[in-house]
Parts: C-alpha cells; structure tokens; sequence
C-alpha cells in the first residue's frame, strides 16, 4: 500500500516528529518496521522505504541516528555537511552518524523515480527526521 502526501502528516505524528513538505515532488515514505532493541536498552531499530518521484528532493535535516541506507532503484544524490556530494544507483549504499547534517537527499533524474531502504538505530521514542533550517550545501 502507498503513502500518500497527505497521509504523511499522520505518519509523522505517529513516527513522533517526522516531517515532510506536503508537495507533489516530495518523498514518499513508508515504515516498514520498528523493534525495540532489548539489548540495547532505550534504543531501537526502524526501516523505512523511501521513495522519490523524479525531481523529488528532501530539506536540510538530521536523524539523530545511525542511518544505513540501501538504494533499490533509481539514482539518487546526498551530500553530509562538510563532505562532498555523492550519487548513487542501485545497489550502492550510505551512511550518515547521529551528529551529521543531511544537507542534499534527491532524486538525481526528473524523469525517472528512485527508491532506497534506510535503517536507523535511534533513541526510542525519538523522531526519526529532524528539520535543520538555514543549513544550505
């Protein structure tokens, strides 16, 4: 089943700080699970799938999360402050640490969609996006 834009907003509350621009170019995100991780007291696991229509771009932002990202389709491009821009296609992968800024996450085409599996281990409870205003690449 497939998120809409608009059940994005319900998704966020529910993901506790989740937060997209409600545009028709903005990503498409689906939770695919959450799982406490007993081992790790007051942490747990979330994947997400995250798709892009063509052109789609994300803000400024930070997860406050170790994030492993898969790409299953497409091409996209992402960029970390302070590090250079990358472009990845299916099958690459990224990672992003709990004290990085996410200053580029897009779809690299306008004309094609793209679609990557992120996993994050966060505090419980925690967001799983937190916008950073101002910050620009």
């Amino acid at each position: 089943m497939k998120t809409t834009t608009r059940s994005m907003a319900i998704l966020a509350v529910l993901l506790g700080g989740l937060v997209l621009a409600p545009q028709a170019d903005a990503a498409d995100v689906k939770q695919l699970m959450a799982r406490p991780l007993p081992e790790v007291p007051g942490r747990e696991a979330v994947m997400l799938e995250v798709s892009y229509p063509p052109g789609a771009r994300d803000m400024a932002h930070r997860h406050d999360a170790h994030a492993f990202v898969y790409v299953l389709e497409g091409t996209v491009q992402m960029q970390l402050e302070n590090q250079p821009l990358v472009t990845l296609k299916a099958g690459d992968t990224f990672y992003e640490g709990p004290n990085d800024v996410h200053l580029v996450g897009r779809n690299a085409s306008d004309t094609e969609p793209a679609r990557f599996v992120v996993v994050l281990l966060k505090r419980q409870g925690a967001p799983v996006l937190t916008p950073v205003p101002g910050h620009k690449p």
